[in-house]
C-alpha cells in the first residue's frame, strides 16, 4: 500500500478547520447590545442594573485597563427555530486561548441571577433545547477587561500590573453578541475528528491502529459535502463509527479524569478580581454540571468558596447543590493553596484547620487530601500535618517542571522528617489543566513510572490559572475515550477514588523521604522582601496575640477571648500564603495590596496584645517573654535605655535591675563581652570572630561579607535564580562610614554605611549584648538596584557535612557537597529562622527574622582546613511581572551565633523573632504552660476554637531525638486529651502531679487540649 499518510493528514486538517468547526453554528442572528462603564472598582449587580445605558455597536473599542462594562442584551429566537437547540454567543474581542488572562464576563438574568460565564474557550450561554421560537432573551453581563500580562511571555516589564500605572485606554475590541443554532450533529463530528486525529498522530507508525484510523478519516472525507456540511455531517459520523467503537486493550492505562479549574487567588490580577473569577468559573461547573450527570468537578481552597457565599449566593446555592448529588467535590483542605516552603509551622497547620472546617461546616465533608498541584516545592513537615488533619492523601503536578532531574516516582508513599508517610500522586499527564488531547493521553501513558507495579493516574481537567474550568468539549473528548482502541481509558471520578484504588493495587509503592524540591523558582524564596517580612511578622504578632489572650482569660475577670478576631486575622494572614503572593510572583497591585494588609493586621494585632497585657491589671513594669524557652536578655525600656532581664517561657517577670556579671566593652571597631569577641575590618566587613569560651575563631575569612550579583535568569524573574547568578558579582568593600554607636556595657554596637550600584545605601549596625554569643546585624537598605540579588556570606571555619535548616516544626539536613545532580541542583534553598552548621563538639547558627532563601557550600584551603560558607538571600531585583519589585526600603535583622548546638539554636531563633515586651502590669501570673524537659517545644497557646474553654497546646520535638517531659499549666488541671489538629479528641493524655507527661519522636508534633479545673 502506498504511503499516504501526509496527504491524508492534511487533507483531514483542513477540512476540519476550514468547513466543518465554522459549520457548528447553523445561524446567527445578532443580539441589541447597550453598554455602561462603571466607574472605578466593581459595582454591585443592583447598582449596574440601575444605571444609564447607551447603544453599543459591534466591532467597538471597550475596557480600560482593570475596568468593568456592563453590557444589555436584549433580543427574540426566530419562530422558524423552534425545536433547535439555540444559544448566546458572545466574543467580548478575546486575545489567545486562555481565559484567565485577559477579557472575562459573567451572564446575568435582569432578576440578578447568574447563569454562565463567557471567555474565549466558552463563549456560549445556553438559551433553549428545544427552542420554541419567540422567546426573549434580556441578559446583563458584566465584563471585566482585565489586561493579557503574558501577552509578552515574560520578556518584557509592563506596567499593566497595577491599576495606578496601567493607563485608561481599551484593550478589546467587541466582536459579537448573536442568537445562534447549535448543530448538534456537526458539533458531535468536531470532537469525533479532534478525537480520532489526536489518537492517531501520536500513536507510533507500526501500530495497524494508525492506520485504520487514517483510512477511516480518508473516507469519511470522500462522505463530507464541502458545499453542505450540516446536511452530510451524520453520513460522515457513520463512516468514522466503528474506529471509534473499538474497545481498549484489557491493559489498557487507565486515567482518572477530575474537572479542575485552578484559580490562583492572585497573581496576575489582584484579589479582588479572583473574587469575580470565582463566580463566573463556579458558575460555568455548575452549569456543565447540569448538562453532564457523569462530570465531576474538584474544587479546593476554602477561601474562594467562602467569596462566593458572601457575594454570589445564587451560585452558592448552585454549588451546595452539585455538592449534595456528588457532582461538585470539595478537596484539599486547605484555607488556600499556599506556599508550599514558606509558612511557619503553626500557620501551615491553620491552613489545613480553617479549610476542613469550613468544607465540614458548610457541606458535611470531611476533605481526605491535601491538593497543591501548583505550589513551588513542598516541605518535609507535609505528610506528618497532612495526616494529623485526618488527611489520606497528598497530591501534586509542579515537581515535573524541574530542571535537572526528573523526580522517579509517579505514585508513592512520601515520608516527613518525623517518619509519617502518606500516600502520594503526582500525575504524569505532566499538568493540571488536562484537556484529554491526544497528546496528553500519550504523554500520561508513556511518562508513567509505575508500569508493572500500578496502572492508573489522575488528570486533573480544565482550563486554570485563572480559572474557567472544563468544558463540554473536554467533557465530549472524555466520554469517546473512555474506552478506545490505542488509549488509555478515561473514567471520570472523585478524586478520593482514585487514591483508594491505586492504593488497593499498590500498596507497596516506593518511598520518597524527605522534602520535594523543585528544581525551578528558587527566587521564590526572596523575591517581595516586604510581602515575606509581613508575612513573618503577622505569624509571630498572632502567636503573641493568642497566648496572652489566653493568660488574660485565664487570669483577668471580665476580659472576653476575642475569638471572632483572631479568626478573621488568622485567615488573612492564610489568605496572603496563597503560593503567588508570599513567593513574591505577582504583579505590583497584588504586593502594594499585600503590604497594606500586613500592616493593618499588625496594628490590630498589636491592639489585641496590649489588651490582654492590660486586663492583667497595672502598676509596676514587666517584661514579656512569648517564646517558649527561658531568656536572659537585653531589652530596650519604654524610655529606650537598655536593661538586662530574666524572663520565663511563655511568662513574664517585672523589669528589675539584674546586671550580668560580664560588660559589653567597645575598643576602636572590637567589640568583646566575654563569650565572643568581634572585630571589624577597615572595610565593614568581620576580620574575626573569636568564641572565647571554645577559644577558637569561628571565620575562615571576611565576614558578613555582602555581594552584589548579577540575577537575571533564563526565563520567570520574579520565580528563578539560575546557576549563572553566581559568575559575575561584585563585593561590596568599601564603607563611607564606621562608626561606634553604643559603648553601654549592656550592648555594644558598630555602625556601617555603604554606597553602591544605582543610589542604593546598606546601614548596617553590629550588636553584640551582655551574656549573649549571638552578635545581630540590625540593616536597613533603601534598594534601587535592577536585576540584581545581595546576599551576606558567613565562611566559617567548620567542617560540616550537611546544614540543618528549620522548616515547620524541625529542620531538614542536607549535604554541603554536590556529589550528585540531585545535590548540585539544590543551589539555592529555603529555610525558616536559621541555618546551622556544624562538626563533631562544635556548631555555628545563622538567624534571621525575615529572611528565607540561602545557599550552603564548602571548599578546603590550603592549610588543609575546610570552609563551610553560609549565605543569606537579602533582597532581588526582578522586574517581572512587577518591575518596580523590592524597590525602596527594607528593614530587618539577620544574626551570627557562634558555638551553637541544634537546641540553643531554636530558643535563640525565636528570640529573635519574638522581641521581649515591655509593659505596663500589676500581676504576675504564672505561665499558661511550661514544660520541664529538654526538646519538648510549646508552638501554640490558645482557647479551643469551640468556646468550651479549654486549653489548646500544641507543642513538637525540635531537635531531631527523642524527648520526655511534663507540661505543667499556670491554672488547675482537670484533665488532658491528645486532639488532631481540628482539636478532635484521639486519646487521653497522662496527667501525673497536675502535669502532662510528654514523650514524643523525632519531630513529633503534638496537640493537647487542656480542660480547666
Amino acid at each position: 500500500m502506498h504511503d499516504e499518510r501526509t496527504r491524508i493528514e492534511e487533507r483531514v486538517q483542513r477540512a476540519h478547520d476550514q468547513r466543518i468547526k465554522p459549520a457548528i453554528y447553523a445561524a446567527t442572528v445578532p443580539l441589541e447590545v447597550e453598554a455602561w462603564q462603571a466607574p472605578g472598582e466593581p459595582v454591585s449587580f443592583e447598582e449596574a442594573a440601575a444605571a444609564r445605558y447607551e447603544p453599543f455597536a459591534m466591532n467597538t473599542p471597550w475596557g480600560p485597563p482593570w475596568g468593568t462594562t456592563w453590557f444589555r442584551m436584549r433580543g427574540q429566537v426566530p419562530a422558524e427555530w423552534a425545536g433547535r437547540r439555540v444559544e448566546t454567543v458572545i466574543d467580548l474581542g478575546f486575545v489567545g486561548d486562555w481565559p484567565g488572562n485577559q477579557a472575562e464576563a459573567l451572564v446575568h438574568l435582569v432578576d440578578g441571577r447568574p447563569l454562565k460565564a463567557v471567555n474565549p474557550l466558552n463563549q456560549y450561554v445556553p438559551v433553549a433545547n428545544p427552542a420554541v421560537g419567540g422567546e426573549q432573551i434580556d441578559y446583563l453581563v458584566e465584563a471585566a477587561s482585565n489586561p493579557d500580562i503574558l501577552k509578552d511571555n515574560f520578556s518584557r516589564t509592563t506596567p499593566m500590573g497595577d491599576k495606578l500605572t496601567a493607563g485608561s485606554a481599551p484593550l478589546y475590541t467587541f466582536q459579537r453578541a448573536d442568537l445562534a443554532i447549535l448543530d448538534e450533529e456537526v458539533f458531535h463530528l468536531d470532537l469525533d475528528l479532534q478525537v480520532l486525529r489526536g489518537l492517531m498522530v501520536h500513536l507510533p507508525d507500526h501500530e495497524p491502529r494508525r492506520h485504520e484510523i487514517l483510512h477511516a478519516l480518508d473516507r469519511a472525507m470522500d462522505a463530507l459535502d464541502l458545499d453542505d456540511v450540516a446536511g452530510t455531517a451524520a453520513a460522515v459520523r457513520e463512516v468514522l463509527a466503528p474506529v471509534l467503537a473499538r474497545p481498549a486493550h484489557a491493559s489498557a492505562h487507565t486515567v482518572s479524569g477530575v474537572g479542575h479549574a485552578h484559580i490562583d487567588s492572585a497573581w496576575l490580577w489582584p484579589i479582588r478580581e479572583t473574587k469575580r473569577k470565582t463566580s463566573r468559573t463556579f458558575s460555568n461547573v455548575t452549569a456543565l454540571a447540569d448538562e453532564y450527570d457523569d462530570f465531576i468537578f474538584a474544587c479546593s481552597q476554602a477561601q474562594q468558596y467562602e467569596w462566593v457565599r458572601d457575594n454570589y449566593p445564587h451560585v452558592w446555592a448552585r454549588i451546595q447543590e452539585s455538592v449534595k448529588k456528588g457532582q461538585w467535590a470539595p478537596v484539599g483542605g486547605m484555607w488556600v493553596e499556599a506556599d508550599g516552603n514558606l509558612p511557619g509551622g503553626e500557620a501551615m497547620a491553620r491552613q489545613l484547620i480553617h479549610g476542613k472546617r469550613f468544607f465540614i461546616e458548610h457541606f458535611g465533608i470531611e476533605t481526605k487530601g491535601v491538593w497543591l498541584p501548583d505550589s513551588f516545592g513542598y516541605t518535609a513537615a507535609y505528610p506528618q500535618l497532612a495526616k494529623l488533619a485526618g488527611n489520606e492523601w497528598f497530591l501534586t503536578q509542579k515537581i515535573s517542571w524541574n530542571q535537572t532531574n526528573k523526580f522517579p516516582h509517579h505514585t508513592f508513599w512520601w515520608e516527613g522528617i518525623d517518619g509519617t508517610r502518606i500516600y502520594t500522586h503526582f500525575p504524569p499527564v505532566d499538568t493540571y489543566n488536562a484537556r484529554f488531547s491526544g497528546e496528553e493521553m500519550d504523554r500520561a501513558v508513556r511518562n508513567y513510572s509505575e508500569k508493572g507495579g500500578g496502572t492508573r493516574s489522575l488528570a486533573p481537567f480544565g482550563w486554570g490559572d485563572g480559572g474557567g474550568g472544563p468544558t463540554r468539549e473536554i467533557m465530549e473528548r472524555a466520554r469517546r475515550l473512555a474506552d478506545l482502541e490505542g488509549s488509555p481509558k478515561v473514567v471520570i471520578e472523585h478524586p478520593d477514588d482514585f487514591f483508594a484504588q491505586a492504593r488497593a493495587e499498590y500498596p507497596d509503592a516506593p518511598v520518597w523521604v524527605g522534602e520535594l524540591y523543585l528544581e525551578l523558582h528558587r527566587a521564590t524564596y526572596t523575591s517581595q522582601a516586604r510581602t515575606k517580612q509581613g508575612n513573618r511578622r503577622s505569624e509571630h504578632k498572632l502567636r503573641e496575640a493568642e497566648l496572652w489572650a489566653t493568660t488574660a482569660a485565664l487570669h483577668a475577670p471580665g476580659y472576653a477571648y476575642p475569638y471572632e478576631k483572631l479568626d478573621r486575622l488568622w485567615k488573612t494572614v492564610l489568605l496572603h500564603q496563597f503560593h503567588d503572593i508570599l513567593p513574591g510572583s505577582s504583579i505590583a497591585w497584588v504586593h502594594r495590596e499585600a503590604e497594606a494588609e500586613y500592616a493593618r493586621v499588625a496594628e490590630e494585632l498589636e491592639a489585641l496584645t496590649a489588651e490582654a497585657v492590660a486586663a492583667l491589671g497595672a502598676g509596676s513594669t514587666r517584661v514579656f517573654n512569648t517564646s517558649p524557652y527561658d531568656r536572659s536578655e537585653v531589652v530596650r525600656t519604654s524610655a529606650g535605655t537598655p536593661a538586662f532581664v530574666e524572663v520565663p517561657a511563655n511568662g513574664s517577670a517585672p523589669l528589675a535591675d539584674a546586671r550580668p556579671a560580664q560588660p559589653v566593652t567597645v575598643s576602636g571597631r572590637v567589640l568583646d563581652n566575654g563569650l565572643v569577641r568581634v572585630t571589624v575590618a577597615e572595610d565593614g566587613t568581620l576580620e574575626s570572630v573569636l568564641d572565647l569560651r571554645a577559644g577558637r575563631e569561628v571565620l575562615a575569612s571576611a565576614g558578613n561579607l555582602l555581594r552584589l550579583h548579577t540575577d537575571l535568569p533564563n526565563y520567570w524573574d520574579a520565580w528563578d535564580i539560575d546557576s549563572h547568578y553566581k559568575n559575575r558579582y561584585t563585593d561590596l568593600l568599601e564603607a563611607t562610614a564606621i562608626e561606634v554607636v553604643s559603648e553601654d556595657p549592656l550592648e555594644g554596637a558598630i555602625r556601617v554605611t555603604r554606597s553602591f550600584g544605582k543610589g542604593s545605601k546598606i546601614t548596617q549596625t553590629i550588636s553584640v549584648r551582655a551574656d549573649s554569643p549571638r552578635i545581630d546585624f540590625a540593616t536597613e537598605i533603601d534598594w534601587h538596584e535592577a536585576e540584581k540579588i545581595l546576599k551576606a556570606a558567613f565562611p566559617v571555619d567548620v567542617r560540616a557535612a550537611h546544614s540543618s535548616a528549620e522548616i515547620q516544626f524541625g529542620h531538614v539536613q542536607r549535604p554541603t557537597h554536590t556529589n550528585t545532580t540531585w545535590e548540585s541542583a539544590r543551589f539555592e534553598v529555603s529555610g525558616h529562622r536559621w541555618v546551622h552548621l556544624a562538626e563533631p563538639g562544635y556548631g555555628v547558627a545563622v538567624l534571621n527574622d525575615s529572611t528565607y532563601g540561602h545557599d550552603v557550600s564548602r571548599t578546603v584551603r590550603e592549610d588543609g582546613g575546610t570552609t563551610t560558607t553560609v549565605r543569606l538571600s537579602l533582597v532581588r531585583a526582578p522586574r517581572i511581572p512587577d518591575p518596580e519589585a523590592d524597590q525602596g526600603k527594607h528593614r530587618f535583622t539577620y544574626s551570627l551565633l557562634p558555638g551553637a548546638s541544634i537546641d540553643e539554636t531554636v530558643a535563640e531563633g525565636y528570640s529573635l523573632n519574638l522581641p521581649l515586651r515591655v509593659a505596663d502590669a500589676a500581676g504576675a501570673p504564672e505561665p499558661v504552660v511550661s514544660v520541664e524537659g529538654q526538646g519538648v517545644t510549646v508552638e501554640a497557646v490558645k482557647l479551643a476554637d469551640d468556646a468550651s474553654g479549654d486549653v489548646v497546646v500544641r507543642l513538637y520535638e525540635s531537635g531531631g531525638g527523642r524527648a520526655q517531659g511534663v507540661l505543667r499549666t499556670g491554672f488547675p488541671l482537670a484533665g488532658a486529651q491528645v486532639t488532631d489538629l481540628l482539636e478532635r479528641p484521639l486519646e487521653d493524655a497522662a496527667v501525673e502531679d497536675g502535669g502532662v507527661r510528654v514523650s514524643l519522636r523525632p519531630f513529633q508534633v503534638l496537640t493537647l487540649r487542656l480542660r480547666r479545673g
